[in-house]
C-alpha cells in the first residue's frame, strides 16, 4: 500500500476510521469523503471534504475529481458509505426502499463511475464495495436493506466483468459488525460473535493490495464468528 492513493467514502463513520487509519499505517495516501462536515485536518498523506452528497453525481465527480487533482492520481476506492434500515415489508414506507437505494448503491454507483477514469490509468486500479451477508438471504424486517445491498452485489460483479484485466472490483460481506452503535441496538448480543472493524478492515486492504492483483468480482463473506 505504501504511497498508495486511497479514497475511503463514510470515512467518519465507525469502519470508515479504521480502514483509513489502517491505510495510512501501511504508508497510503488516504482521502475521506463524508457527508458530514470534515473534521480531521489536512496533513501531506491524509485529505478529507466534508459536506459531500455521494448520491447525487455531480458531487461524487467533483470530490473524486478534486482528490485526484490533490494527490495526482488514484489507485484504490473503497466505497464504505451507506446506511441501515430495519422495517417490516407489509408495514414499511416505500421511501424507505428508495433511501436504501440511493444510500447504499447509488453512492457506491457514483463513486465508481466517478473514479473509473482515474483508477484505469493507474497500474494497480482497485475497487472494495461492502456488501452484507444479510444480502444474500434476508431475514424479517430486512427487506429494503438486503435489496439495496444485493445491488451491490451485482454493481460489484458487473463492473468486475467490464473492466477485467484493468482494474479489480471485490466486495466484502460482512455479518453483524462489533460498533458501539450496534451494541447498543442488541445489548443482549454475543459481541464476541461479531466481526470487529479492524478485522474487516484487514481483508478491504488486501483486496485493495497489490498482493490481490488476482482477485476480481469476489464476494468475500467476512463473518466473524457467527
Amino acid at each position: 500500500m505504501d504511497q498508495k492513493v486511497v479514497v475511503v467514502t463514510g470515512a467518519s463513520g465507525a469502519l470508515g476510521k479504521v480502514v483509513a487509519e489502517a491505510a495510512l499505517a501501511r504508508g497510503a495516501r488516504v482521502a475521506g469523503i463524508n457527508h458530514a462536515a470534515s473534521q480531521v485536518p489536512t496533513t501531506a498523506n491524509r485529505v478529507e471534504l466534508g459536506g459531500v452528497d455521494l448520491s447525487d453525481a455531480a458531487q461524487a465527480k467533483n470530490a473524486i475529481d478534486a482528490v485526484a487533482s490533490h494527490f495526482g492520481r488514484l489507485d484504490a476506492l473503497i466505497n464504505i458509505a451507506g446506511s441501515f434500515a430495519f422495517e417490516a415489508v407489509a408495514e414499511g414506507d416505500p421511501k424507505t426502499w428508495q433511501r436504501m437505494y440511493a444510500l447504499n448503491v447509488l453512492t457506491a454507483l457514483n463513486a465508481s463511475q466517478s473514479a473509473l477514469p482515474h483508477l484505469a490509468a493507474s497500474s494497480s486500479g482497485r475497487i472494495v464495495n461492502v456488501g452484507a451477508m444479510g444480502a444474500l438471504q434476508a431475514g424479517a424486517g430486512m427487506g429494503a436493506y438486503a435489496a439495496s445491498k444485493a445491488g451491490v452485489h451485482r454493481l460489484t460483479e458487473a463492473l468486475a466483468a467490464e473492466w477485467k484485466g484493468k482494474i479489480t472490483v471485490n466486495a466484502v460481506l460482512p455479518s453483524t459488525i462489533d460498533t458501539p452503535a450496534n451494541r447498543a441496538s442488541m445489548p443482549k448480543a454475543d459481541f464476541g460473535k461479531w466481526v470487529t472493524p479492524e478485522e474487516l478492515a484487514n481483508v478491504i486492504l488486501f483486496l485493495a493490495s497489490d498482493a490481490a492483483s488476482a482477485v476480481t468480482g469476489a464476494l468475500l463473506p467476512v463473518s466473524g464468528r457467527v
